[in-house]
């Protein structure tokens, strides 16, 4: 049995297919599958440690950006794309899997468009409220579309798309309270804000809150992810602003691994982040939050993920054009002061999330794979 997962180059697309293969490998030990292989393709490993930990081989293949707006590097990433093509063709076809599981970005499109030359099983799954262009066009010979939003199902066919919520890694549904504040050298009895701006960080959500600390570090701890390619810069920044007692109630990371992120979560009286696929991290919580989405995602996606969950009863929502320091600083203090709406916005995130996403979509992948088999 082989089971060959693609998607594009960010943690939205990577861990969700990480959190896929944890189960694969579950129901590979509990059926004592022999010979079973897993293998990740895209444009870069990501993270080339959980692939090692789950046993993923990762192969690479070339696939170019293609930008919604006019960019002269949409022509160089069409002959880029081109490249990735046939190179997905030869490595789709030497490994011939039996099923392949597509998560959506440029970089799953060769392999996808290499699955439908050569008749391979499709399964994609769609993270957003409005599917991403190669999911929709995918969707059209894919055997099975899994989604975690009801609204995306307007999108795709009836008959093959089913409503599983989004897959989350295991190792970090279960958020960590004991040890969390000194793990993270906080004081517990000060609320803490959790500041998170995706994989990559987020510019505005960082220089906003960075604008914010001298007040904001008043009567609140704030852990902070900036991205790693931010940490130097934030770091200046804060230090010629805050003082010294200001700034030990600060902590700026660049990534935090799995085990920061359940201890963050733990010590957590309120997350501000993105509205991409950490809405069902931050709902697996079970914490309030703010989201801020990015105002220019595709289909506007980003905007509808964010007011969904905000139906919910989970969360409030800036909008990116409203996003000024002193209206995060309001937003922050009128949901702290007001007890009965952060139990309330706990109660309804655990709510949203669904927990077993990532079985529901290994057991199929593995039942289209050994039905291919034979």
């Amino acid at each position: 049995m082989k089971i060959l997962f693609t998607g594009g180059g960010t943690g939205g697309h990577f861990y969700p297919i990480i959190a896929i293969a944890e189960k694969v490998n579950q129901i590979i030990d509990k059926e004592k599958i022999i010979g079973a292989k897993l293998y990740f393709v895209s444009t870069s490993p990501y993270d080339k440690n959980a692939l090692f930990e789950n046993g993923i081989i990762f192969e690479q293949v070339n696939a170019g950006k293609m930008r919604t707006y006019f960019s002269l590097l949409n022509f160089f990433d069409f002959f880029k794309t081109g490249v990735g093509i046939i190179e997905a063709l030869i490595k789709v076809f030497t490994i011939y899997p039996d099923v392949i599981f597509g998560k959506g970005g440029y970089a799953s499109f060769p392999v996808l468009f290499a699955a439908k030359i050569l008749r391979i099983p499709v399964v994609i799954h769609e993270s957003d409220c409005a599917p991403g262009r190669v999911n929709l066009w995918a969707s059209k010979f894919a055997k099975a579309i899994a989604i975690s939003y009801d609204e995306a199902g307007e999108y795709f066919p009836k008959d093959k798309t089913v409503l599983t919520g989004q897959p989350i890694r295991s190792e970090i549904t279960h958020i960590e309270k004991e040890g969390a504040f000194e793990y993270l050298k906080l004081n517990p009895s000060m609320p803490v804000l959790f500041v998170l701006g995706g994989s990559q960080g987020a510019e505005i959500i960082n220089n906003t809150v960075i604008d914010a600390l001298p007040e904001l570090l008043k009567r609140y701890q704030i852990i902070h992810q900036v991205g790693t390619n931010n940490v130097e810069n934030t770091n200046e920044r804060v230090s010629v602003i805050l003082t010294d007692e200001l700034k030990d109630r600060y902590k700026s990371f660049g990534f935090l691994n799995s085990l920061a992120i359940k201890m963050s979560a733990g010590a957590s009286t309120l997350v501000i982040s993105r509205a991409g696929s950490t809405i069902f991290e931050i709902a697996s919580w079970g914490l309030p939050s703010i989201l801020i989405p990015f105002n220019k995602s595709n289909g506007d996606h980003a905007r509808k993920n964010a007011f969904n969950y905000a139906r919910a009863g989970a969360c409030d929502v800036i909008e990116e054009t409203n996003l000024t320091p002193n209206i995060l600083i309001q937003e922050v203090d009128k949901l702290i002061a007001n007890k009965t709406r952060l139990e309330s916005m706990a109660k309804n995130a655990k709510n949203f999330g669904k927990p077993d996403a990532a079985e529901k979509i290994a057991k199929e992948l593995v039942d289209i794979a050994l039905s291919h088999e034979q």
